[in-house]
């Protein structure tokens, strides 16, 4: 059963066997947890402050609950410890079940702290109900009590203790959070590191870039750069051709009668005459060609051979 303030403050019990509340969405809401949502200890402690006890809570906890990830808390009521244990993914469960938003929720608190002067039992669903047993809140089948009252909430004064849920607690532990924030941490580290050296390198070599333009007088621009770079390349490539195509026919095995009466360079073309070849004497001088696979063409004129070589 939920039962709220009818007036001013509204505030929830929230149990998983309960099926009757009043919730209104919009409206700011107190959830105080059913002692079936959480596990408690009361205990005295050789340590001062609730710092160093929550520090303490996972192994003075450990062997008494069953296996899942637990969220912890504490507080000091008179010269003793109140301990708690809760599973976050079990209250966000039971939320999400009643409809109950996040955003409406003011805070989330255990029955334990609110409950703390409790004399009579109370009846928190049709079966069962809560009684303080040596100064904790359990939960026991109604009829093993005496007489259960009825919960009202009205007059209820809410205590200071309250709890915050770890969104992704049940997925990953504290400890774990740590470790992944830390390595991104170290990750983000490198990065800006990397960063900064690559905008180091960078600068460099736009300085050096501008030097070497300067130096070469090269053009603006590297499209420009590479356009002529291209154009100079085909020439050099071309004039290399030229000059092996020269040097071939300067060796030529030519005979005591034969010799190069014309060389000339036009139109991406070398044309070469040579005298004295005759049918009988061409061959020699065609296989040189064709072991040095040019692309040409001859001709006979007059006394002559004519070559054309495509470079």
């Amino acid at each position: 059963m939920f039962t709220r303030f009818k007036h001013t403050t509204n505030v929830l019990f929230l149990d998983a066997k309960s099926s009757d509340f009043a919730y209104e969405k919009g409206k700011k809401v107190d959830i105080i947890l059913s002692p079936r949502m959480y596990w408690v200890k009361k205990m005295t402690l050789p340590v001062s402050s609730v710092r160093e006890v929550k520090k303490l809570l996972p192994s003075l906890f450990e062997d008494s609950l069953p296996a899942a990830h637990y969220s912890y808390t504490a507080y000091k009521s008179g010269e003793e410890f109140l301990l708690f244990a809760y599973e976050d993914k079990k209250v966000f469960e039971l939320l999400a079940d009643k409809d109950i938003s996040s955003a409406d929720i003011a805070s989330i608190r255990f029955a334990q702290s609110e409950f703390d002067s409790l004399e009579n039992a109370l009846s928190i669903n049709a079966q069962e109900s809560m009684y303080k047993d040596d100064g904790l809140l359990v939960l026991v089948p109604t009829t093993w009590v005496k007489e259960s009252q009825v919960m009202a909430l009205e007059n209820l004064k809410l205590s200071k203790h309250t709890i915050k849920l770890q969104q992704f607690g049940h997925i990953v532990d504290k400890k774990s959070l740590y470790k992944i924030g830390a390595i991104l941490v170290v990750l983000a580290l490198i990065l800006l590191v990397e960063i900064f050296v690559a905008s180091s390198k960078l600068s460099g070599i736009e300085q050096a870039k501008e030097a070497l333009f300067s130096k070469y007088k090269l053009q603006a621009t590297m499209m420009q750069n590479r356009s002529t770079y291209t154009k100079y390349s085909k020439i050099y490539e071309r004039e290399t051709k030229l000059r092996a195509a020269i040097a071939l026919f300067l060796s030529m095995p030519l005979q005591a009668n034969q010799k190069i009466t014309h060389l000339q360079y036009k139109s991406k073309k070398l044309f070469v005459v040579i005298s004295g070849v005759t049918q009988a004497s061409i061959q020699p001088l065609l296989s040189k060609l064709q072991a040095n696979k040019l692309k040409y063409t001859t001709a006979h004129q007059g006394t002559g051979m004519k070559v054309e070589v495509s470079l």
